[in-house]
């Protein structure tokens, strides 16, 4: 790919302040490393492109005002942050192609029945969890033996620090009717309030 791209001057990325205060080293006065960001340093001392950052010293709801003032849609502005690493971070334990497509699916059913209900503008993010979980369970005549799956949505001020949504139970039991039809027996809801990691939780290996 690099091949056919060819020589390039710059590199521009879409770091964001947060980003830069989780990865800050323990060493540091300003804060105590919370976690190494992707886009937050790892590159090379010497490279022979410049890095540009237009929004490094923005809060995430800065931009969204500064995406306000410069016209984007409100489709583009208010879209839910979605981790770099992407999807992986939303699976506990071993990641592979199986757990991935479990998860594309669950995920956009959770997505689609918060848009139904016009709630998706009205949190910060929403989104599906695969644990590493499997339970028991009888789907007509049959055993099964599936992973359980957990949602988090949660609402935010300040993109720092945020609060579990109260999702309405007619949301949730749409959610789970459609997810139990896809072939789960459990779902369950993530409750906790969090001070600045808004990603989700960590699936326990090292990379992430």
């Amino acid at each position: 790919m690099a091949a056919d791209i060819g020589e390039v001057d710059y590199l521009a990325q879409g770091t964001l302040y947060p980003d830069v205060i989780e990865s800050v080293s323990a060493d540091s006065n300003a804060s105590h490393k919370i976690k190494t960001h992707h886009n937050v340093g790892g590159f090379p001392e010497h490279m022979n492109l410049k890095l540009v950052e237009p929004l490094r010293y923005l809060f995430k709801d800065e931009v969204r005002q500064a995406g306000i003032e410069l016209g984007l849609s409100s489709q583009s502005v208010n879209r839910q942050p979605f981790p770099g690493p992407g999807l992986a971070i939303r699976i506990m334990g071993d990641v592979n192609y199986e757990k991935l497509e479990i998860l594309r699916n669950v995920d956009w059913i959770v997505i689609d029945e918060i848009k139904a209900d016009g709630l998706y503008e009205k949190l910060w993010q929403s989104f599906a969890v695969l644990t590493n979980t499997q339970t028991v369970g009888v789907m007509g005549d049959q055993r099964t033996y599936q992973y359980v799956v957990a949602i988090r949505a949660v609402t935010s001020a300040d993109a720092m620090t945020a609060d579990w949504a109260r999702l309405p139970y007619e949301t949730l039991g749409r959610i789970s009717s459609r997810i139990v039809n896809e072939g789960f027996q459990r779902l369950i809801e993530l409750f906790w309030i969090s001070r600045v990691n808004l990603l989700g939780p960590s699936n326990g290996n090292s990379q992430t």
